[in-house]
């Protein structure tokens, strides 16, 4: 009965070392960050940050974009009320989106621009007013890069849904990383987030495994934390550490008395 608990005690002690993952300009890469100090600045954040691959000590600034405020015209079946909603400036607002509003979510069903004219999408700071209907489902809207190729993508997911910044998400038979979840106070690197409060999620791919081999324990046990060598669920131990008796199956066992 010992050797499942031993062996999901690993994998989850591996699993709190893949964290903010950003570009280091040392390794010219996206690599895994140890956070040093964290600083508020006005709506926005200062992160030091430590590579845990090569030790580069460096500062980034998150910082949100100017707010403007568009009036939207909500309805619930024969009931309608009009709210002013903060939105960043650069935010691109289309139709079908969802958002939260008095603990109730509404999804667009209309635009209209500051020039009279009604648009299927449109970036915030143009938007004279819009509508939305009451609705239970949330697209959660992507910016998904692979190497210097990004493009955007949208995800339609129940209202209970949350993501965490850092952790490994399957798309379309891919998996990614979180590498930020943009939200209405800011950009976060860490931390849980409920799906109706997500402006934006920036996924990164992660490296493929199979291009990765370590030479040594230490050097595959740096891989997993990490994340270089995958989803690993279920992890085997080099061979050199099972030749010396560290292995899942008995490394919490103790003798029993007689």
């Amino acid at each position: 009965m010992d050797e499942p608990e031993a062996v999901d005690d690993f994998y989850e002690e591996e699993e709190i070392f893949l964290e903010n993952a950003v570009h280091c300009p040392v390794c010219d890469d996206l690599t895994g960050h140890e956070i040093l100090k964290e600083n508020k600045k006005g709506t926005g954040m200062d992160y030091l940050l430590k590579c845990i691959d090569c030790s580069k000590v460096h500062t980034v600034h998150l910082r949100p974009p100017p707010l403007v405020e568009i009036p939207f015209i909500l309805t619930e079946g024969p009931s309608s009320s009009t709210s002013k909603l903060e939105l960043d400036a650069d935010e691109m607002i289309e139709l079908e989106d969802v958002f939260k509003e008095g603990d109730k979510l509404w999804k667009i069903n209309q635009i209209e621009l500051k020039n009279g004219k009604k648009a299927k999408r449109a970036e915030a700071s143009v938007i004279a007013r819009a509508s939305a209907l009451r609705s239970d489902m949330v697209r959660v809207k992507l910016t998904m890069t692979r190497g210097e190729d990004s493009e955007a993508d949208v995800l339609i997911v129940p209202e209970e849904t949350k993501y965490t910044a850092s952790h490994l998400i399957d798309l379309d038979g891919k998996t990614w990383r979180i590498r930020a979840i943009h939200t209405g106070r800011g950009r976060t690197l860490r931390g849980t987030v409920d799906a109706p409060d997500i402006k934006r999620m920036y996924l990164h791919e992660p490296p493929n495994p199979e291009h990765f081999e370590p030479r040594t324990p230490r050097e595959r046990r740096q891989a997993w934390k990490e994340g270089r060598l995958g989803f690993n669920p279920n992890p085997v131990l080099p061979k050199e550490i099972i030749k010396k008796g560290v292995k899942p199956d008995n490394k919490r066992k103790k003798k029993a008395r007689r």
